[in-house]
């Protein structure tokens, strides 16, 4: 026959006695008694409260990642989207039936499932570009906007011209700063009229 574990008061805890004996095989319930008048939390409350500081100081650091990886990703998109407007636009230009308000329409078209296309700040222009007949020119010091209009369909045969897309960043971007309205994303292709 079991009998209970014999226990002493020490202090205000119940602790089991040195003499207590337990039947292992009989009552298994007796065991998890036991052991749980021997062991106890020693840690008690001192890590209360860790787990939520460390989110608090992870997760603004994480969203701002994630944020700045979408914002970039859709700024990309958004240039690949006004390069490709662009070499199409261009590519359509070289033919003898297309105009410079054509090729900037195709432009405009392709451009328009990325951004809203009919903003006025949005700028496809259709210009010469035989300054990128010299092989030594650094394409970073030419001033596109200086660069004279060309009319696509007079062009002579193997003139070089360019369309040159330019949406501002505070048109296309998402999570972005609003407030910066001097930056621009700009796409272009150059092509030879045929």
């Amino acid at each position: 026959m079991n009998s209970p574990p014999y226990v002493s008061y020490v202090g205000s805890r119940l602790r089991p006695t040195l003499d207590q004996t337990v039947d292992c095989q009989n009552d298994s319930k007796q065991i998890d008694i036991a052991m749980k008048l021997f062991t106890r939390n020693r840690s008690g409350n001192k890590r209360r409260g860790t787990t939520l500081v460390e989110t608090a100081v992870v997760l603004p650091v994480f969203f701002t990642f994630l944020f700045g990886f979408i914002e970039f990703g859709h700024c990309f998109m958004t240039i690949h989207t006004m390069n490709s407007a662009a070499r199409r636009a261009a590519r359509a230009g070289v033919g003898e039936d297309k105009t410079s308000a054509d090729v900037k329409q195709i432009a405009k078209d392709i451009l328009g499932s990325a951004v809203n296309a009919d903003h006025a700040d949005i700028k496809i222009w259709v210009k010469d570009a035989s300054a990128f007949d010299d092989a030594t020119i650094d394409p970073t010091s030419i001033d596109y906007d200086s660069l004279p209009d060309v009319e696509v369909s007079t062009l002579n045969s193997h003139s070089l011209f360019i369309v040159r897309v330019q949406v501002p960043y505070s048109k296309v971007g998402i999570l972005g700063p609003r407030w910066v309205t001097s930056l621009n994303l700009y796409g272009q292709c150059v092509m030879r009229k045929e």
